[in-house]
């Protein structure tokens, strides 16, 4: 791995930590003793820049949220936590940017799974451009109240942010997601515009009226960015929205849970974090545990993403009338999880390999069998095509 402690400023943690707890665990580095992060571990990494939204970037909630966290006690894990610091901030946004695209890009690149704490979620677009140096296409999974959509010829914000990143060229956006949004909060216009591009989206009551629903979207995530003003403000107290509905905190932290235990999600952002001094005692604490649950996610991987060798999983194949093909699903023997298989054209190559087998839950299997010709095969195929 390439040096990367250049990107990052010094820091030393000057609490004492309880035998057993994650501030006995987690690796600090500091700039004259930097360690890079391992295989197989989690890189944590703070990036407080907000200069997009008009906001003056603060960072003194950092070693809060640290305190919060290391004070937790780990379960029983052994994949390593790296902390690595502070990206520095650049003299201009863009090179804030560029910093954060290129330690994303290199540890991803190095089997490094990067937790970024923002900052505001326009740095989403800068998560996105490390994949683009890697040439993968990904999907994106936004956890928010509203889309983002903005407007692609206005400067980049956190208001626009994903607009940036599906009009950006060369294009690596298989497919994105939005869990957990508002309608009152966003236009039917907008919604129907994912909907042409065969994006998916799903409301905050579908979230509820459907515990099955979320596992298989965020296991189809290769980036997770999540905007914390999606948690109600009872749960969440410097949520800027200001409003009473949203995520519940646990809920949050069970979308976290999935999050890590998906073999497929190479990094994940934690964004919007509002620093008010008179909750950020609070506050910090549904950051530190939404980040725990990560971790525990993260230390029970099964490993059975479904690239290549299928011989642990057992093979299902469903007819379904005026269909010229068989339906097949794959259910893994480790984990009990379920996959799609959806074909693409040879001539493509392997650029949509890794989105051809699609997360879906036992009840997609299900309506197969009742003849049912599944909505989200027909939206990875038009993709596919």
């Amino acid at each position: 791995m390439k040096d990367i402690s250049i990107y990052f400023s010094d820091f030393s943690v000057k609490h004492n930590f309880a035998p057993g707890t994650l501030g006995k665990f987690v690796i600090h580095n500091a700039a004259d003793d930097f360690e890079n992060p391992s295989k197989g571990s989690i890189a944590i990494l703070y990036v407080p820049e907000f200069r997009n939204t008009g906001k003056k970037s603060v960072s003194e909630y950092i070693d809060e949220f640290r305190k919060s966290l290391y004070n937790l006690y780990i379960g029983e894990w052994k994949s390593p936590v790296f902390d690595l610091g502070v990206i520095k901030p650049g003299k201009k946004v863009d090179d804030t940017f560029a910093a954060l695209a290129e330690v994303v890009h290199e540890l991803v690149k190095n089997k490094v799974t990067p937790l970024v704490i923002g900052g505001s979620q326009d740095l989403t677009f800068a998560m996105y451009k490390a994949y683009e140096r890697l040439e993968q296409t990904v999907n994106i999974l936004d956890i928010d109240h509203a889309l983002d959509m903005g407007k692609p010829d206005e400067p980049l914000s956190e208001k626009n942010w994903l607009s940036k990143i599906i009009v950006h060229k060369p294009g690596y956006l298989f497919n994105y997601s939005l869990l957990g949004y508002q309608s009152y909060l966003t236009s039917k216009e907008e919604i129907n515009l994912l909907d042409k591009m065969f994006f998916d989206s799903y409301r905050l009551g579908e979230f509820y009226s459907d515990e099955k629903l979320v596992e298989p979207v965020v296991r189809n995530a290769d980036i997770l960015t999540f905007d914390l003003n999606s948690i109600r403000s009872s749960d969440y107290r410097s949520n800027e929205t200001k409003m009473p509905h949203g995520f519940y905190g646990e809920d949050a932290c069970r979308i976290m849970r999935y999050a890590g235990w998906s073999d497929k999600l190479t990094s994940i952002g934690l964004f919007n974090f509002c620093e008010n001094k008179s909750t950020l005692a609070f506050d910090v604490n549904i950051l530190a545990q939404m980040s725990w649950y990560f971790i525990e996610g993260f230390n029970l991987r099964k490993k059975d993403y479904p690239v290549g060798t299928k011989t642990s999983y057992t093979k299902y194949t469903v007819a379904i009338d005026n269909f010229k093909d068989e339906i097949v699903f794959y259910k893994s023997d480790k984990s009990g999880r379920w996959w799609m298989e959806v074909p693409y054209p040879k001539v493509k190559g392997v650029k949509f390999q890794r989105h051809l087998l699609v997360p879906c839950n036992y009840e997609v299997y299900e309506s197969a069998l009742q003849n049912e010709m599944p909505n989200l095969w027909w939206k990875t195929f038009q993709k596919l095509s």
